[in-house]
């Protein structure tokens, strides 16, 4: 009686089980991808829209992404790591340095004339760092890709900047807490805010410029409202560097089934690190081709040199000023190594 009760049942049963899996199979998983800049940025358009676009075929439309460019979910830039975290955003683009004090190893990669020139080059070296000494800082998310934006020059309204002496009375934005101690330190007054401010800010004479990466310069118009670029040797050490993160919350990424957590995870890190080196580099060679050729202010070997003496000591200030839960010298020398 048993038996043919069993038997009675097991094809309701078959029927619910692979029911329950071709309904998995066939669910939509959308995430929910935060950044701080317009849709017509680099990033937006050439990178998160074809990233997400290539989800979603490997996936046969499961993994979808909803963008929302210039803050649309609310926040701040400082606050988009937070929200990754809380699972306001199921991903977020961000810098660490925004939120000051959270992301302590990474920073070092901040400090003036550590990392080279360019998307390609600069990445390899911040993702290999962030692998071998800087997972401890990132712990509560799902990372993604940590990379960088190619290195930062000036970006001036009132004068050209060729030397050392040239930044003395200049009021110029900063984007990090590093960014600003190397301007103070050139002798300019760095002035923090936001991305989307800094090109009103210099139209209204509330400041002078930018240290700013080549890569943001078309989207936020900042060619509209300076007169001169500084330019520097591809290749060389920056000037500076702000570190750049894609950041997935944890429990949004352990809720996707394991074949979706495979295509996810082989077009991240490795793959993501260098898909923005390469978009990186060619947006900002083209933005450096359309800028006036005379708005170039091409630094020489002499003054680059000045900048590098003047600039030396941050990277000691920073080691005896560092928070006491890591260590600021074998990270120093790490970065320092990168470069070998």
């Amino acid at each position: 009686m048993r038996l043919k009760h069993f038997l009675r049942l097991l094809p309701l049963s078959l029927a619910v089980v692979f029911g329950a899996n071709a309904a998995q199979a066939d669910e939509v998983h959308k995430l929910k991808l935060a950044h701080f800049l317009p849709a017509v940025s680099n990033a937006h358009a050439n990178i998160f829209e074809p990233w997400c676009e290539q989800l979603k075929e490997e996936s046969e439309g499961r993994l979808q992404c909803e963008i929302y460019p210039s803050l649309q979910l609310g926040g701040t830039p400082a606050t988009l790591a937070d929200m990754a975290r809380s699972g306001a955003a199921d991903i977020v683009w961000t810098a660490p340095s925004y939120s000051a004090g959270k992301f302590p190893r990474v920073e070092v990669l901040e400090l003036p004339f550590l990392l080279p020139y360019g998307g390609m080059a600069g990445n390899k070296l911040i993702w290999q760092f962030y692998q071998d000494h800087a997972q401890d800082d990132f712990k509560p998310y799902k990372v993604l890709a940590v990379f960088g934006d190619g290195g930062m020059d000036f970006h001036v309204r009132p004068k050209p900047v060729e030397t050392v002496d040239d930044l003395k009375g200049l009021k110029l934005r900063a984007s990090s807490r590093s960014a600003a101690n190397t301007l103070t330190a050139l002798g300019a007054t760095p002035v923090s805010m936001p991305p989307a401010q800094m090109t009103e800010s210099i139209s209204k004479g509330v400041i002078d410029g930018a240290l700013a990466a080549w890569e943001v310069v078309p989207p936020t118009k900042l060619d509209e409202v300076t007169k001169y670029h500084s330019s520097m040797e591809e290749g060389k050490p920056a000037i500076g560097y702000t570190v750049l993160t894609v950041l997935m919350n944890q429990k949004k990424y352990d809720s996707l089934p394991d074949d979706l957590k495979e295509i996810l995870d082989r077009n991240s890190g490795d793959a993501l690190v260098e898909r923005f080196g390469r978009e990186w580099d060619i947006f900002t060679e083209q933005a450096k081709a359309d800028a006036d050729p005379d708005s170039i202010v091409l630094i020489s070997d002499e003054n680059y040199a000045e900048f590098q003496k003047v600039a030396e000591k941050l990277q000691s200030d920073w080691a005896a000023n560092a928070p006491e839960n890591i260590n600021p010298q074998e990270l120093l020398e790490a970065a320092r190594q990168l470069l070998d």
